[in-house]
C-alpha cells in the first residue's frame, strides 16, 4: 500500500509550485506582506490546533502546536493598528474545518500531517529566509523526529478508512495551500 506521501505527491508539489513559495524562498520578501501571510497562517492553525486538541491527537506532542507561535511573530512584524487582510481561501479553510472536522480524528489528523510535517520539513527552509524572530517554524531539534513518527504512527492507526476519510483531506489541506498561495502572489504583485 501506498504512503499518504506518495498519494499526495502531485497535490505537495502543486503547492510548491506555486510563485509565492519563491517570494518566500528567495529572502527578499517584504515584512508586512509576510505578516499578512502570518495572520491568514495563524487563523488556519487556530482553528486546526483547537479541533485536534479537542480530540487528543496533539496530547502526546502539546509543543508541535503553531498558532501561537505564529501570532507572535504577527504580532512582532504589524506595525498597523488596522487588521490585515484574512484570504477568502483562509475563511473557507476555517469554515469547512470548525463545520466539518467536528469529531473526526481521522480527518484532522490528515490536516496535521499536510501542515506540520510541512513545517517540520520545508518549513526549515523558509525560516532561514524570512523576516522576523520565525518562532513558526522553530522546533527543539530532539522534537522534530518524535512528532514526525508519532504523526506518522497516528496516521497509520486509520488505514481502514484511508480511501475516504484520510486522503481526501490530505488533498483538501494542500489544495486550501496552494489556494492562499495564490492569493497572497496576487497581493504580493499589487504591493
Amino acid at each position: 500500500m501506498k504512503t499518504l506521501k506518495e498519494l499526495t505527491w502531485e497535490h505537495h508539489k502543486e503547492a510548491e509550485r506555486q510563485k509565492f513559495v519563491k517570494v518566500l524562498m528567495s529572502g527578499k520578501i517584504n515584512p508586512e506582506i509576510y505578516a499578512i501571510y502570518l495572520a491568514n497562517q495563524h487563523k488556519t492553525y487556530d482553528v486546526l490546533e483547537a479541533m485536534a486538541m479537542a480530540d487528543g491527537l496533539l496530547d502526546d506532542m502539546p509543543e508541535i502546536r503553531r498558532a501561537p507561535r505564529i501570532k507572535k511573530d504577527f504580532d512582532e512584524l504589524w506595525t498597523y493598528s488596522w487588521q490585515p487582510v484574512i484570504f477568502p481561501t483562509t475563511e473557507k479553510y476555517i469554515k469547512y474545518v470548525a463545520e466539518t472536522l467536528m469529531d473526526c480524528p481521522e480527518k484532522i489528523i490528515a490536516h496535521i500531517y499536510v501542515r506540520h510535517m510541512g513545517d517540520l520539513s520545508g518549513g526549515q527552509m523558509i525560516m532561514k529566509r524570512t523576516p522576523g524572530p520565525n518562532r513558526y517554524y522553530k522546533f527543539k531539534h530532539k522534537e522534530v523526529g518524535d512528532y514526525k513518527r508519532i504523526v506518522k504512527e497516528t496516521i497509520n492507526t486509520y488505514l481502514n478508512v484511508y480511501e475516504h476519510s484520510v486522503l481526501p483531506e490530505a488533498k483538501f489541506c494542500f489544495q486550501s495551500a496552494t489556494n492562499l498561495f495564490k492569493e497572497m502572489k496576487e497581493l504580493h504583485d499589487l504591493g
